[in-house]
Formats: structure tokens, sequence, C-alpha cells
């Protein structure tokens, strides 16, 4: 076993929630030993050509990532190793915390011009993108945002990859309609949550009328100017917002869950052209933060 591999234990809780067979009466390869490169990759952001031979083909480590981030099967592994942990007692339910981070784009992922050839004295065009691609442009070039929502034991629930240059406040009820842990003993899944913590950048009349609708407590600071135009209406521009200052300070936790998720270089510096392949690392990386003890 090479560094970063899964361990025995590791293994366990994630080989009952993975694909018996390709289809067709196919059999897939060794998963341990593709699901170890897939890490590798992970871990160190390599091109795929290059991962290790003791990983078997590259393409077949490639090619069996891509295949389940398109048809979502880590997606149906991330909810299977949460309901587990859920069952055992391991989600803190008691305050989750909603926060987005930015993840620059390599050349690699963000394309280039091609047979648009420069014409002296002209500007080129800018590099148009497809708009389900999750590629835009800020301050630091091409990034991808990832806005998630983590519960208290600094491991992620639900999550949602959009272009850079989007806002955090929209994307709130997105990234909690998201949250569907499934329950071992049936029924529906658990989606409701006990209280939600988040910064400033929430702080909208949607989100917090979304939040009462669901009776879920929530601790938002709400900026100077909301507070000023609140004032300003007087009793038409309703009652302070209530704020919990021993619950917001744990509004770190998302911070500090942030900075797990992106000690992985695959997810720090997005290196996928396709989304849904960026997706899938992503949920690679949440699955190894549950499954990892």
């Amino acid at each position: 076993m090479g560094r970063g591999d899964l361990t025995d234990g590791e293994w366990g809780r994630l080989m009952p929630h993975l694909p018996k067979n390709a289809g067709k009466g196919g059999r897939w390869k060794c998963h341990r030993m593709v699901i170890n490169g897939i890490l590798f990759r992970l871990r160190t952001g390599v091109p795929w050509r290059d991962l290790p031979t003791r990983f078997g083909e590259w393409k077949t480590v490639h090619d069996r990532h891509r295949r389940w981030s398109a048809d979502g099967t880590w997606e149906k592994t991330l909810r299977a190793v949460q309901a587990d942990a859920d069952a055992e007692g391991r989600i803190d339910w008691s305050v989750v915390s909603v926060d987005s981070t930015t993840c620059r784009a390599h050349k690699h992922a963000a394309g280039a011009l091609r047979g648009v050839p420069r014409v002296p004295g002209r500007r080129r065009r800018p590099i148009q993108h497809r708009p389900d691609e999750a590629l835009g442009r800020s301050r630091g070039g091409f990034t991808s945002k990832i806005h998630l929502a983590r519960e208290g034991g600094l491991r992620p629930l639900a999550f949602v990859i959009t272009p850079g240059q989007w806002g955090d406040a929209p994307r709130m009820i997105e990234v909690l309609d998201r949250i569907r842990v499934p329950r071992p003993s049936g029924g529906h899944p658990r989606t409701r949550l006990d209280h939600v913590c988040a910064d400033r950048a929430y702080s909208s009349c949607r989100n917090r009328r979304y939040l009462r609708r669901r009776q879920i407590k929530h601790t938002i600071p709400e900026p100077a100017n909301q507070r000023a135009n609140r004032q300003r209406r007087g009793s038409a521009g309703g009652r302070p917002t209530g704020f919990d200052r021993e619950v917001y300070r744990r509004r770190n936790e998302a911070e500090r869950a942030i900075n797990r998720l992106k000690s992985f270089r695959a997810v720090a510096t997005r290196y996928d052209k396709r989304a849904y392949v960026f997706h899938g690392m992503v949920t690679v990386t949440a699955i190894w933060l549950w499954i990892h003890p």
C-alpha cells in the first residue's frame, strides 16, 4: 500500500456501495487499485497520462472516473457513506455552515482559441465557453466556485459548482436543497437542518424567507446597508433579524472544511476541462473525508 492509498478500514466502508459489474455481463477490474489511482491524481494533480504504472493503465483509471462522474455513481456513493455515518451518529446536525471558495482554472481546463488566426492590429475575440461548464472570468482569470454546506464534523453535506464570478447569496437555497441523507431504516431522507450559519454575503430577504418557511433557525449577520434600509422604511421594514454570537463563532468551521477540501491539488486548482468531471473530483474528495477516520 502506497502513501495516500485506501486503508483496509476505509476500503471496508467504501466497498459495499460500489457497482458490482460493468453492465451487460461485463466485470470491472479491481476497484481498489483504480480508486487509489484516482486518489493519487486527486492528491497530486498530475496529468492522467502520468499516473504511476502500479495503478494499471491510466486510461482505465480516467475512464472509470469519467464514467462514474457522468452516471451519478459518485453521487450515490457519497450519499451512501453519509447514511452510514448518520446511522452511527457521526453527523453533527446542530449547526450547518454555508460558505464558498474560488478555484483557479488551469489553462488545460480553460481551453484556448482554435482555428482563429491572429490578425496583426486586431484584438483576439474573447474565449467563449458553454454556460454549463462552470467557468467564468474574475480578477484571477478563469475560475470556478464551490458553494459548500458542511456539518459540525468539518465534512461536506452538499455542494454546488458555478462560474467563479457568480454571487454567494443566490446559491444558498440550491446548496441546502441538495442535502439529502438517506435513512438506513427506510423512509424519506433527512433534509431538514437544526441551525444554519453563514456570513453576511448570504444575507437576503429571499434566503431568510426560505429558512423561516422551513422552520430552520439561522444566524446570518445583517449588512449595514440592509439594516439602514430596513430602519428607513420604519414599521414596513420588518423586525430586526436575530443574531446569536455564540453560534456565529462556529462559522470558522466552514473555512476549515474548505481548507481540508482544497488540500487536494486537483480541487484547489481545476485541471479538468468538463464541469461534470471536476464535479466528480470534488465528490471523490468528499467521499474520502467521510470514510477517513
